[in-house]
């Protein structure tokens, strides 16, 4: 029996050959370590995150993340419901304190899932990833693992603007939250202090807006490059995305040479551990992160 065990819920962009399929190769490998069960949400759906306000009313957005609580009530009982996307968290947490406060709204939520047999009962609770490796585990317990400290590398903790909005880490600030510099700082590598770790990448305006949303890049990374990072890490798949995919239209925009590498903690808790660089799947980058390839690779 695992030490601990959660229902999961992956999203679109993290399972199999999807874009961050990268972070779920990872989070696995992480998991093994530390004998963390994650057992997937049966026939679970997408949360709404990307269309769910796009006039589309406020009632099916909230039966999508009800559905996959009503599904994990269901087949995984007594176990919190973890994601790993930021964007997955931030909109089933919504769902729930709104269902929690509106006899109306959950009325109508139930009625819309009795078509599917299911109805949500507000039992599961709703964390991300990260929630669970400092809560559950403890920053102590992350380290114990720790065969290949990642010494000499630099890396600027961007934690984006919707897993700093009301992230259950007790003590923590919403201007200069630490605990992505402190998971940093377990693994061995040093946590460099830059001014840019809450700005929102534009991450929704990066088709519609792109002059915004790449000006937005551009102050993330050029704040990380001031600070001598080697690296950014994130534990968001659209910061992950935007700020390293984009990189290469903020320089042709601004005229300048950026090509840091953009990573998930999990990817670093891996080669921490001893991971290779493909169970930490880092050839799922973009932009190669070559420094912590090398330290994957030595014996």
């Amino acid at each position: 029996m695992a030490k601990k065990e959660y229902a999961f819920y992956p999203g679109c962009s993290s399972q199999t050959k999807a874009s961050s399929s990268n972070y779920l190769v990872s989070v696995n490998s992480m998991c093994k370590t530390l004998d963390i069960k994650l057992t997937q949400i049966p026939d679970w759906n997408c949360c709404g995150a990307s269309i769910g306000y796009a006039e589309g009313g406020e009632l099916p957005r909230h039966v999508l993340n009800a559905r996959n609580f009503a599904l994990a009530e269901q087949h995984l009982s007594g176990q919190d419901v973890v994601a790993t996307c930021a964007a997955c968290w931030l909109g089933a947490r919504e769902t729930k304190e709104r269902l929690g406060a509106s006899a109306q709204l959950l009325a109508d939520t139930n009625e819309a899932l009795k078509e599917a047999g299911l109805s949500y009962k507000g039992e599961a609770e709703i964390r991300h990833m990260v929630e669970v490796l400092i809560e559950d585990l403890g920053y102590e317990e992350l380290a114990k693992p720790v065969v290949k400290p990642l010494a000499g590398l630099k890396i600027a903790g961007y934690v984006g603007c919707q897993t700093n909005r009301p992230f259950g880490i007790a003590g923590e600030s919403f201007e200069n939250p630490k605990y992505l510099d402190k998971l940093i700082e377990t693994v061995g590598a040093e946590a460099v202090p830059y001014d840019q770790k809450v700005t929102c990448c534009g991450g929704a305006l990066a088709f519609s807006e792109p002059e915004k949303s790449q000006k937005q890049i551009r102050d993330i990374v050029e704040s990380a490059y001031d600070h001598g990072a080697d690296m950014i890490v994130t534990p968001c798949p659209l910061c992950q995305a935007n700020v390293e995919i984009y990189q290469g239209e903020v320089n042709k925009r601004f005229g300048t040479k950026f090509n840091i590498p953009v990573a998930y903690y999990s990817q670093l808790l891996t080669v921490a551990y001893g991971g290779s660089a493909k169970d930490a799947a880092l050839d799922g980058q973009v932009i190669r992160p070559t420094k912590l390839e090398e330290l994957a690779s030595k014996k």
